[in-house]
């Protein structure tokens, strides 16, 4: 498998574990707001990575890195995952699963066969404007909403997360997502960062205070509501 992205270290992504980084390319949504749009259309100009050099790094560092983080895109998308979480596990690390939850069946697989400890899944918005914030005209809401359920009622530790846009979500969105997510164990509101690359354009973050009237309207609902980046 190869990857076309490659953090060496992280002590904020993989909760209680020191981790690296690796991101897949190519994805099946089309945020305007991701901040990793380099991935999604233009993969020719990134680096790659063979999941040889990624094996032998954590084989090299087994000891002090004990979790791999599996990021994108969207890492579902690529058939060839199952073998490298495989060998991943073999090395005895832990693995954490970013993905956009529109591919249940694959990561309800993954999780069966015992290839995946975390999950961090996106919740773009709220129902009615989940497909316009996916940049997706046609999107198939009940294979997120099945991804939801499954995690929800499942054994593994997970967690949603929404990036908050100024222009794409207010305080009813914020309801609508509790609403939908209603019963999860982790909910994080990460505010927007423009990374200059985005798909779209003329996005802005909402203000702290703001971030914070969302926090506390989620909390009616979820029991763990945290920010981010701010």
């Amino acid at each position: 498998m190869v990857f076309n992205g490659f953090q060496k270290t992280t002590l904020l992504d993989f909760p209680g574990k020191v981790a690296c980084t690796v991101f897949t390319h190519g994805c099946n949504l089309l945020c305007p707001f991701c901040h990793n749009a380099l991935l999604v259309n233009r993969g020719e100009d990134l680096p790659t990575f063979d999941e040889t050099e990624i094996l032998a790094y954590l084989q090299k560092r087994k000891g002090i890195i004990d979790g791999i983080c599996i990021s994108g895109g969207e890492p579902l998308l690529h058939q060839e995952l199952e073998a490298f979480l495989q060998k991943v596990k073999a090395l005895g690390v832990s693995v954490k699963l970013d993905t956009n939850g529109t591919l249940p069946d694959r990561l309800i697989h993954l999780i069966e066969a015992g290839l995946v400890d975390y999950v961090a899944m996106d919740i773009k918005n709220s129902k009615k404007k989940y497909a316009l914030t996916a940049g997706i005209a046609s999107l198939d809401m009940e294979k997120i909403e099945k991804s939801i359920a499954y995690l929800i009622k499942g054994s593994i530790p997970y967690e949603f997360r929404t990036t908050v846009v100024r222009e794409l979500h207010t305080l009813e969105d914020i309801k609508g997502i509790s609403r939908m997510i209603e019963g999860a164990e982790n909910y994080y509101l990460q505010n927007f960062v423009d990374s200059g690359l985005l798909i779209g354009e003329n996005l802005s973050p909402h203000s702290p205070d703001t971030l914070s009237l969302f926090c506390d309207e989620a909390k009616k609902v979820l029991k763990n509501v945290k920010i981010r980046g701010i």
